[in-house]
């Protein structure tokens, strides 16, 4: 698996303050259903599993079907309490985890 991830997290936040997440990762999502040019199946290639995390908390996780559109797009708030790293992981059918951060200054 090769996706990209696009994040968007606010560079700064007042503690308390409710801020948004917003993720899509490029990916095909594949669902193993339909025919290739050959006539023969494509193989099923999807994430299956999504994980924010905030620090050391795990703030959001989905687990994502074949019925998931492509470049799956995910959005979720939470409440910035104190400055660090927001971590994404997704992992495939294959079992192999990507991951991207991004950092929040929380004053």
């Amino acid at each position: 698996m090769t996706a990209r991830a696009l994040i968007n997290v606010p560079k700064t936040a007042k503690r308390g303050e409710v801020i948004d997440i917003r993720a899509m990762i490029a990916h095909q999502m594949e669902t193993g259903q339909r025919q290739g040019v050959n006539g023969q199946m494509i193989p099923r290639d999807i994430i299956n599993r999504f994980v924010c995390t905030y620090g050391t908390t795990e703030i959001f996780a989905a687990d994502l079907h074949p019925a998931m559109s492509a470049n799956p797009f995910i959005s979720f708030s939470t409440i910035a309490m104190e400055s660090g790293t927001i971590t994404f992981a997704w992992t495939d059918d294959k079992g192999e985890t990507q991951t991207a951060t991004a950092e929040i200054t929380v004053t």
